[in-house]
């Protein structure tokens, strides 16, 4: 089987493998495998994703504001259009659980307390019992997945990276300081391969005998519902229980609603539970003055999460050459150009930037799990 040659390989080209590729490939040859017919296919290609700054812990809320910044002016090649649209997000509170809310509140950053009646105002679909407290994030952002992402598959393969797909490591091992992988029709080495597989990224570790990192895949289940009569809800921003038992993304003619479930699983072509998307939706129905009468389709994918909830970022300690980009979870895509730069300095040697600050390399370091002995 000929063998072909890379500097750096990556595995996985969802978001994670997609802007590392497009933030090194030039000076280094970069090799991008994916498994699936097409990059993308698991989380990449099913998210629902919005920027929200008070979302995820003081790691992520960090990597998330330095990604808004690239968001908000990205290079120039990368797309013809903004990738953010304003929306706003609500989170929501029931006489049982302000407590919740002034928790959030005290944690804030650009969160703002409303009243039940000024949440009622933004969202007139909420029962009056649903809302006792609320807080609203104004500058919430839709983020354009799809644009995002392809831009740096195409910002990669002009610096010369190359995607090859439909190829799936069966092989990792590592001889004479060159990691050799095998799929079912060829063969690679490079002195550098990094670990963007996803809800995989355990599997492809254990394969090149590298200690896995606890990444556990979690279930994210969302149902399409048509526009409730009589409301114009595509103006409304997102919105949700504080306690993220369930959320709804309005769109034009249509709402996005997800039982806001993390069901462990095993890596897989993730599937609707009809049980688990059913739960979710009678505690969004309890919420809204408006019955769940039909469901215009549905869909499912992984958020994959390392033990405490941060990715994992930095050179394998156990491995030369073997580098984590894994674990992001549910903040994969708002927080990917944060996690691309900071990746593609660290496999460069750069220095990072003033705004990656030690605790945050210290928070997704691989060495982390050694020093607390989770693995």
């Amino acid at each position: 089987m000929p063998k072909q040659h890379a500097d750096i390989i990556i595995i996985g080209a969802g978001i994670a493998g997609a802007g590392l590729a497009a933030m090194i490939a030039g000076d280094r040859k970069v090799i991008i495998l994916e498994a699936e017919d097409h990059p993308g296919y698991h989380s990449t290609g099913r998210s629902a994703a919005v920027l929200i700054q008070n979302y995820g812990n003081t790691t992520i809320r960090a990597l998330t504001r330095i990604s808004r910044s690239y968001l908000e002016h990205p290079p120039e090649g990368l797309n013809s259009h903004a990738l953010l649209h304003t929306r706003g997000c609500l989170f929501t509170a029931a006489e049982n659980n302000c407590d919740d809310i002034k928790t959030l509140m005290q944690q804030a950053e650009g969160l703002t307390a409303v009243t039940a009646e000024e949440a009622q105002a933004m969202i007139p679909a909420l029962k009056p019992d649903a809302v006792h407290m609320a807080a609203y994030e104004a500058a919430a952002a839709d983020i354009d997945v799809a644009a995002l992402h392809q831009g740096w598959l195409r910002m990669a393969k002009m610096s010369g990276a190359e995607l090859n797909v439909r190829e799936r490591v069966k092989t990792i091992k590592r001889t004479h300081n060159l990691w050799q992988l095998e799929t079912d029709r060829h063969a690679y080495t490079a002195p550098v391969i990094v670990n963007a597989a996803g809800a995989w990224a355990d599997p492809v570790a254990r394969m090149a005998g590298v200690k896995p990192a606890g990444i556990v895949p979690k279930r994210r289940s969302i149902a399409i519902l048509p526009e409730p009569a009589h409301y114009h809800a595509s103006d409304w921003p997102i919105f949700g229980n504080v306690n993220d038992t369930w959320y709804c993304k309005p769109e034009t003619g249509r709402l996005l609603v997800s039982p806001a479930d993390e069901d462990p699983v095993e890596p897989m072509d993730a599937y609707v539970d009809d049980l688990v998307l059913a739960e979710g939706l009678h505690r969004f129905e309890q919420a809204v003055d408006f019955p769940v009468s039909r469901i215009e389709g549905s869909w499912a994918g992984l958020r994959s999460f390392a033990p405490d909830n941060t990715p994992v970022v930095g050179f394998a300690p156990d491995a030369d050459g073997f580098f984590w980009l894994a674990g992001q979870g549910g903040y994969g895509i708002q927080t990917a150009p944060a996690i691309s730069q900071l990746a593609a300095v660290l496999i460069t040697g750069a220095r990072p930037a003033s705004s990656f600050s030690s605790d945050i390399l210290a928070s997704i370091s691989p060495n982390r799990f050694i020093e607390n002995r989770t693995y």
